[in-house]
């Protein structure tokens, strides 16, 4: 993690940073606020928001920004790093009485010069059709809120669907509408489809086509955010409860969950390969979640408040084997055949990376690397590199280290509990940093054979105590653990479907079934040892102080839910601390006054916003914009430093 000092220049404003890929610069006349630029007061109000989309202007500049600060939305043209931001002219502004935008989505499928399909969702629960180029309202759902009277708190268009639309409330429903059909009169009527662990799914019950055409309830309290995966085959869902729950989309039937270190999830994102899952949440943490193996796979640890946005950065994701390098831009295909953990699930038409054939069969280590991002309330960006090491511990580690920050070869190897027995062996002196796993990971194989996917303890290389941690912090974007709970079960949390690519529509009551998931006997002094340190250092205090008076009015069923937290801490649904590797941002750095609330990843710049209703542009490395040369007519976009 890159260190800045302490003291006063802890609390600047920083308006650049450094990555291995070069200089990240803030280009302050790219800037979108409101037009007065006067920073919002943001008491009471709901998150800024942002939105992109392409209109495929002949003219090249195509790209149309969103976004919603207080009771106003505004709708412009996005020049980005190539020219300064015109407040002035406004596309399209709305200012709600009443009510305030909560969230938007553009539909790409739709978008033309001449005309744009938004969705905006509302705080008292509408949800509006709007196409801010022609300036019309096509349609409003809910307008009489008798389908959800909660906040809106995600809106999203089905990928591939000109006409279907997902809604999230703070209710904890989600609802399916389409386009051309109308809400009603009445309240709608509904009629039990399918449920499970944590959720079930209701159709409208009607003699006519309305809206909506299904409710979703998912856990307990509101449902933040949910996310389609790249394909559009799977739907992640971040709830309040602390679960991550992933569904497949058309059968509507639960893949696997993953639960919170602590407190509720706020946002999530896939991998551009639809491999992982980044959640994060009031717990100060990024949770990285295999998709495959439904398990916990790391925890990163930078934030000092709740996370509020967690985002894949496409452009710098990378791949490299040790003759010859070799990059990716995450969208190939034929990863999942290459290297995988046992008991992967092969997704047909799924974006995946690009590595050669031969790399599975000559025994040349690969190296991988995923980028992504996070904000939060503490008003800082984090950056993150998901490495080889951390998603193929049972792997041999490249040796050529050009796309990531790896640990040194003098670092002293960290052991999970990947045996109960009471004597140790010798650390081994070796010279590369290797991590040992347990049998947590599915195999495909039985354990000691030679497969790919065999997960085998280390025989004659355990370091360290199987509760131990690695003394000094290295300087590094990760610290190896243990791939898993100790004495966890071999079967992953994952909840397989007996009718695989039915449709929901078409699908009969059929209740999923739910895998018992294995408990730590873990001493009680490891416990509460553990549990004082994570009040230390993850800001349990900080968030005890901003919520005090919410935490001094807990009621019995509060306390209930933090009982059956502790019951899944150690297990695979959240495993402990120590049981999973721990990253360390790459980069750490204090952005803004206010809580951040976007952060997106475009292809020559990264945009993130705060509360007080500032979008910022940050230019990538070698794209030159305006910060150089102050002359937008004049300045050369895309130069390769």
């Amino acid at each position: 993690m890159a260190a800045e000092g302490g003291g006063k220049e802890m609390n600047e404003i920083k308006t650049q940073f450094t990555t291995r890929e070069g200089v990240y610069k803030l280009l302050t006349h790219s800037e979108y606020s409101r037009p007065n630029r006067v920073p919002f007061n943001s008491q009471g109000s709901n998150p800024v928001k942002v939105s992109f989309v392409n209109v495929n202007d002949q003219s090249g500049n195509g790209d149309r920004i969103c976004f919603n600060v207080g009771r106003e939305l505004y709708f412009y043209i996005y020049k980005g790093v190539r020219k300064a931001a015109d407040l002035s002219k406004p596309i399209d502004k709305r200012i709600y009485k009443g009510t305030q935008p909560t969230c938007h989505d553009f539909n790409p499928l739709t978008a033309t010069a001449e005309s744009v399909s938004l969705l905006v969702g509302f705080s008292a629960g509408q949800v509006q059709l709007i196409d801010p180029i022609k300036k019309e309202t096509s349609k409003l759902f809910n307008e009489e809120r008798l389908i959800d009277k909660s906040r809106v708190t995600c809106v999203r268009w089905v990928p591939g669907s000109e006409s279907l639309f997902l809604v999230a409330h703070s209710s904890g429903s989600l609802y399916l509408y389409n386009v051309e059909h109308t809400c009603g009169t009445t309240p709608p009527h509904y009629q039990l489809l399918k449920q499970g662990d944590g959720y079930a799914v209701h159709t409208c019950k009607s003699k006519s086509a309305r809206n909506p055409l299904l409710r979703w309830t998912v856990g307990e309290g509101a449902l933040n955010e949910f996310a389609f995966s790249p394909d559009g085959k799977f739907l992640a869902c971040a709830s309040q409860d602390g679960f991550l729950r992933v569904f497949g989309f058309d059968a509507a039937e639960l893949h696997g969950t993953m639960k919170s270190y602590f407190g509720g999830l706020l946002c999530v994102c896939w991998s551009p390969d639809g491999r992982y899952i980044v959640a994060g949440g009031e717990d100060d943490l990024v949770t990285v979640w295999s998709f495959s193996d439904c398990r916990v796979i790391a925890r990163g640890h930078g934030h000092k408040s709740w996370v509020s946005v967690v985002a894949f950065d496409h452009c710098t994701t990378s791949v490299e084997d040790s003759d010859p390098p070799a990059e990716f831009s995450g969208s190939d295909e034929e990863f999942h055949e290459q290297i995988h953990f046992g008991g992967g699930r092969d997704r047909a038409n799924s974006s995946q990376s690009h590595l050669s054939k031969r790399n599975s069969t000559d025994g040349r280590p690969v190296s991988v690397t995923y980028r992504f991002g996070s904000v939060g309330q503490d008003t800082q960006l984090c950056l993150w590199d998901l490495t080889e090491d951390i998603l193929f511990p049972h792997l041999p580690l490249s040796r050529t280290r050009t796309h990531t920050n790896v640990m040194s070869a003098t670092s002293p190897p960290a052991t999970g509990a990947a045996t109960t027995t009471t004597t140790a062996a010798a650390a081994a002196t070796t010279t590369t940093t290797t991590t040992t796993t347990t049998a947590t990971t599915p195999t495909a194989n039985p354990p000691g054979t030679n497969g790919n996917n065999t997960v085998s303890n280390s025989s004659g290389n355990s370091g360290a105590p199987a509760n131990s941690l690695p003394a000094p912090l290295p300087r590094s974007n990760s610290l190896p653990h243990s791939s898993g709970p100790a004495g966890g079960s071999t079967t992953p949390n994952c909840h397989t479907s007996s009718s695989k690519g039915s449709s929901i529509i078409d699908s009969t009551f059929i209740a999923t079934g739910v895998s018992k998931f294995a408990t730590l006997s873990l001493h009680d002094t490891r416990k509460e040892r553990h549990e004082k340190d994570h009040k230390r250092n993850h800001s349990m205090g900080h968030i005890s102080s901003k919520s005090s008076d919410k935490l001094n009015q807990l009621s019995s069923a509060a306390r209930t839910a933090k009982a059956d937290a502790a019951k899944t801490l150690g297990t695979l649904l959240c495993p402990r601390m120590e049981e999973v590797p721990l990253l360390e941002p790459l980069v750490c750095k204090k952005i803004a006054h206010e809580r951040l609330t976007v952060l997106i990843f475009l292809e020559d710049c990264l945009v993130t916003a705060c509360q007080e209703g500032f979008i910022c542009t940050w230019a990538r490395p070698g794209k030159v914009g305006l910060l150089s040369s102050q002359n937008p007519a004049n300045s050369p976009s895309g130069t390769v430093v």
